[in-house]
């Protein structure tokens, strides 16, 4: 996958920018770095599998890179923003082999677990990446390079100063929707219900997005159950899906 940029201004672990006038200033981002310790089955399959598996943080900041070499082959591209432990992203790879699936996880104890799963369920078509997720939609793939999005259960940043942490605001929703190939979809969840009214509000304001159910959707049944969203449930919160299409 081609770099949408000739000249990258920044590396892909971004931490400050600096303004017009020349000030330092701390990046915003849609997530924060946990410890990354890793417990003995997560050192063993992180040792076993990050050399084939894991895009190393320095290779996306290299001229020329192209995605498809990570996986050999070309094939249609699945990307998921948050995949945590990997228990929807496995599950889901496995019943589309067809398909590559780029999943984006900062926590590497996550992706260590998700190395296991991917083991342990024989499924080949999965690379992880630790880097920024935004700032890899922008440099990483052009227009309509990527055929489905899944952003299931983004950190919902509850408290009100911490809103503009949210990955789905306006700016993103368009970078997102630019980058989905015609016809394809953004699939989403949450358990927090101001963020589903948000993610609505911020969604049907862009123009190359449609809701395909013209309000909240069904509960995608390919969708497995996941400790994040039973930790919802089990905390009263009701669960929204919704899906998007390119138009």
């Amino acid at each position: 996958m081609d770099a949408s940029d000739s000249t990258r201004s920044r590396r892909a672990r971004p931490h400050q920018v600096v303004t017009e006038d020349g000030r330092r200033m701390q990046e915003v981002l849609s997530y924060s770095r946990r410890g990354n310790r890793l417990n003995d089955r997560q050192a063993a399959a992180w040792e076993r599998r990050h050399a084939t598996w894991w895009v190393p943080d320095d290779a996306v900041d290299r001229p020329g890179f192209d995605l498809r070499s990570w996986f050999g082959r070309d094939a249609p591209l699945v990307v998921e923003i948050g995949s945590g432990v990997g228990e929807a992203t496995v599950e889901l790879a496995a019943a589309r082999p067809s398909y590559d699936v780029l999943a984006f996880e900062v926590w590497h104890p996550g992706v260590a677990d998700t190395f296991h799963r991917l083991e342990q369920a024989g499924v080949e078509n999965v690379r992880l990446v630790s880097v920024d997720a935004v700032w890899s939609l922008r440099h990483l793939f052009g227009t309509g390079g990527i055929h489905e999005l899944w952003t299931f259960f983004p950190d919902p940043w509850p408290k009100k100063r911490h809103h503009r942490r949210r990955l789905v605001d306006p700016v993103f929703a368009h970078l997102a929707a630019d980058r989905l190939k015609p016809g394809g979809l953004w699939r989403l969840a949450t358990d927090w219900g101001d963020y589903a009214e948000r993610m609505v509000e911020v969604l049907d304001t862009e123009p190359l997005l449609e809701n395909v159910h013209a309000g909240p959707a069904p509960r995608w049944a390919d969708r497995p159950l996941t400790r994040f969203e039973r930790r919802g449930l089990d905390a009263g919160r009701s669960i929204t899906d919704l899906t998007y299409r390119r138009v």
